[in-house]
């Protein structure tokens, strides 16, 4: 087992891989206290972009939450647990309205999850400029 903090740009393949696979994740977003919101999403990783990417429906908390931080964008983190493999993306994250950024997340998370997301009408995707990578695995 390897530890790592790796260039979040161009991650090494089984770290890579593991984001490949389907995995139940967690995003972290901070409440207007300060205190942290943990809640379970899929997540897509997309290092060319630079981006991490969840799907959500606009009224939630976390979208929210996300908005609160104004233009520069809130700090998160998202994560993802396999036994003694792990994951970690951290960067600031914007929501998204616009139609085909909304379609390509939905495309992503079908690619990744092997299901297509359910119709949507309100739905919002949550993209995170991903800074940091960090692992175990």
């Amino acid at each position: 087992m390897a530890s790592y903090s790796v260039d979040p740009a161009s991650p090494d393949e089984p770290y890579l891989a593991f984001w490949r696979e389907r995995h139940l994740c967690t995003l972290t977003t901070l409440r207007p206290d300060g205190s942290p919101h943990v809640v379970p999403v899929g997540v897509t990783y997309d290092p060319g972009a630079g981006l991490a990417r969840v799907i959500t429906n606009g009224s939630s908390a976390k979208v929210a939450h996300v908005r609160a931080a104004g233009a520069d964008g809130a700090r998160v983190a998202v994560c993802q647990v396999d036994g003694r493999r792990w994951a970690t993306l951290e960067g600031r994250a914007h929501v998204r309205t616009e139609p085909e950024r909304v379609g390509e997340a939905e495309r992503r998370y079908a690619e990744r999850y092997r299901r297509t997301p359910a119709p949507n009408p309100s739905r919002v995707v949550i993209e995170i400029e991903v800074e940091r990578a960090l692992g175990h695995g």
